[in-house]
């Protein structure tokens, strides 16, 4: 049985005052529910996550990375090391969002070297795969979806891939305030199973995780976690205010 993953990616909000408190909030929300049983990760900027670890101990939500460089120590400007998240105890990792792939020209090739170092270094990756809307009306989506895996889990064993989460985020659906309809988003996710069985076996395809991105709020996350093949969100604006937050949490 797959545990509900809910992650929330801050992107580029909160400074590390502020992104204390909403941690904080989250934190002592989950504290008190203990009966939820949701793995819940929060995704800040790089430049509270040293904070985070250390304000927040025995903590329930765990801590992730928004992204990462897939070398360990260099001449690499503005790059953060996978050794540099892990002396922070950070557990999980954002790779090939959308904007990384759109915004800093991250392709195939470089999200699959970002997955081997990650693995490496015993980081748990969310893999971001999705389709613009011109592919999605083109019928392209689904061929778009099965290249990006293929690609960026390319000379993955399945022991390795079993603690890669994979989040299909429709890239017209992020920030836009659009959501792909639960049966769309069920019927996309439930293929990307399929696809993770032809690369592995049954066994891998039902232990991976899959989420759901793409303007996630409290009003639709229900409708969205009940589907047979959802298994949690990845969660941008509404991942912002606790008050949101924990009512996807709880959904």
């Amino acid at each position: 049985m797959r545990i509900p993953f809910i992650a929330g990616n801050w992107k580029m909000h909160k400074t590390p005052e502020e992104s204390i408190k909403l941690a904080k909030e989250i934190d002592n929300f989950l504290q008190e529910n203990q009966e939820i049983d949701v793995d819940v990760l929060i995704c800040p900027p790089y430049t509270s996550l040293y904070l985070l670890n250390k304000e927040l101990k025995d903590r329930k939500v765990l801590l992730g990375a928004q992204n990462m460089s897939y070398e360990d120590e260099g001449a690499y400007t503005g790059e953060i090391s996978p050794l540099m998240l892990k002396d922070m105890d950070i557990e999980y990792v954002i790779l090939g969002h959308s904007e990384r792939r759109q915004f800093f020209s991250e392709n195939d090739e470089i999200i699959n070297k970002k997955i081997k170092k990650a693995i490496e270094h015993n980081l748990k990756p969310i893999l971001c795969v999705g389709e613009t809307l011109e592919e999605r009306e083109s019928g392209k989506d689904k061929e778009k979806v099965k290249n990006q895996i293929i690609a960026d889990l390319e000379n993955i064993d399945k022991e390795k891939a079993a603690d890669i989460t994979i989040a299909y985020e429709p890239i017209w659906a992020i920030g836009t305030g659009k959501t792909a309809s639960s049966d769309d988003a069920n019927d996309m996710i439930k293929y990307i199973r399929s696809i993770l069985k032809e690369l592995y076996d049954e066994e891998t395809s039902e232990t991976m995780r899959i989420q759901y991105g793409g303007s996630v709020k409290p009003h639709n996350i229900k409708e969205l976690m009940n589907k047979s093949d959802i298994d949690g969100a990845l969660v941008g604006g509404a991942s912002l205010k606790s008050e949101d937050f924990n009512k996807i949490i709880d959904f």
